[in-house]
């Protein structure tokens, strides 16, 4: 009997044998996608420089749309080409959803709690999908706050009208940034936040982007997560100072409107709810959904994607404007043959405005918010491009590199609204030789 059971143990572990060396095989057989050389421990860091996205744009010359690369104890690889974007970004997009989390979104807890983080298929991420698409980016609300948002634009020309009636220089970015931050803090708690002169939305411009340097610093402790204790380059420090400064002045929001919503204590009335007053509604009772954490972290979402990216955006089309003077007295001329006399430029006008439109693909193409997207990661083998990307990869697609690749736009570098003229590009991820704000499921949600 022991004899019968030994043979049948055997036989179970030759077969086990067998398939083990039958998939390694398979696998081996399969191609990785080539990379540059690799240094002991480090690997790669040393190419990664300041500056990431032209570093891996600069190396995808040599070695190809899809390259590996290894950081520290991280697997990488870099898409840059519109084909491979496309599998990412569509094909693969049930398997590439998950992120990986950098140090700084981890100090404070964030990846736990953000539509920005979570996973696609937790219940979570999708309520706060459903209610970001519902209560923020529906035709109906976007309808809705017209007026406002004609309002905060007005009195941003007026700011500009009367600083140069002053011979005063305007700094652009901040006045866009404090433009921007009315309408949303408008928005989401029915106030402003600040006005042009104040030092207010200076400081929250500051926290803005120091969270956003943080994030995008190269960072060691993403590469080897023994050293995330250290904090050897301070971005843990940084990410936890300005991200409380942000949540200081919601929690002051959130208590203020909580006082007001039950001095009124009219709870049928929701003629004059904003979309913070539909959070407070959820984080109550019995069946809360939501708790002011959650609806600090949702705020922290709103405000750093919908500022900086607006404000940054907005100077840099104004430098390459003055970089093109015939662009920029192509696009004014436009201006003035669609509002004529009336003076105002609305919402409805800029159907009626290609060549704006054009400036402003034409921006985002060079001048991309996120140049590498944000991180994704691999959940199984898979392929891209024809190559094995294994699991547990982080994903990067530089679409900083693809805006500027030769064998995709002619005359790359150069500011040339015109190139869109004729081709029904647009920037709701469809088309990924221009895909600024992602696509799939993890486009943003302003966009989707």
């Amino acid at each position: 009997m022991d004899f019968i059971s030994q043979q049948a143990l055997f036989f179970l572990f030759c077969f086990a044998l067998s398939w083990f060396v039958l998939f390694s095989t398979r696998r081996s057989r399969r191609k990785f996608s080539p990379g540059p050389p690799r240094l002991p421990i480090i690997g790669n860091i040393h190419l990664v420089g300041k500056k990431p996205h032209q570093s891996f744009a600069d190396l995808s010359k040599t070695y190809g749309p899809i390259m590996s690369l290894k950081l520290g104890s991280l697997n990488v690889a870099v898409i840059t080409s519109p084909e491979g974007a496309a599998e990412v970004l569509r094909t693969h997009d049930q398997f590439l959803s998950g992120r990986s989390f950098p140090n700084t979104v981890r100090s404070i807890n964030h990846h736990e709690v953000s539509i920005v983080w979570l996973h696609p298929s937790s219940s979570r991420w999708r309520m706060l999908r459903k209610l970001s698409a519902t209560h923020l980016f529906s035709q109906h609300r976007i309808e809705a706050t017209k007026a406002l948002r004609m309002k905060k634009v007005q009195e941003l020309l007026s700011f500009m009208t009367e600083s140069s009636a002053r011979e005063e220089a305007v700094d652009i970015s901040r006045a866009v940034f404090t433009t921007a931050l009315n309408i949303i803090s408008n928005i989401l708690f029915s106030v402003d936040h600040s006005s042009y002169n104040s030092k207010r939305s200076n400081g929250f411009q500051d926290a803005v982007t120091g969270v956003m340097e943080a994030m995008g610093n190269p960072d060691l402790a993403n590469f080897f997560p023994l050293l995330r204790f250290l904090d050897l380059q301070g971005n843990r420090k940084k990410m936890m100072v300005c991200s409380e400064r942000l949540f200081r002045v919601f929690r002051g929001f959130l208590d203020a409107r909580i006082a007001e919503k039950s001095l009124h204590n009219n709870p049928t009335d929701v003629s004059n709810n904003n979309f913070v007053d539909t959070l407070i509604d959820l984080s109550q009772g019995d069946k809360a959904e939501l708790n002011t954490n959650d609806i600090e972290h949702l705020l922290y979402d709103l405000f750093v994607a919908g500022t900086d990216t607006n404000s940054g955006t907005v100077e840099w089309a104004m430098a390459e404007l003055l970089r093109n003077p015939e662009t920029m007295t192509k696009a004014q001329a436009e201006i003035y043959l669609v509002i004529g006399q009336k003076g105002i430029v609305e919402e409805s006008d800029i159907s009626k405005m290609p060549y704006l439109q054009a400036v402003v693909k034409e921006t985002l193409r060079l001048h991309p918010p996120a140049p590498l997207l944000l991180p994704r990661n691999t959940e199984i083998d898979m392929e891209i491009l024809g190559f094995l990307v294994p699991k547990d990869t982080q994903v990067l697609v530089n679409v900083w590199g693809i805006g500027r690749d030769p064998s995709v736009w002619e005359n790359p570098t150069q500011f040339e609204p015109e190139r869109f003229f004729g081709k029904e590009i647009d920037l709701k991820g469809r088309d990924y030789e221009l895909t600024p704000f992602g696509a799939g499921r993890r486009i943003c949600p302003g966009m989707s």
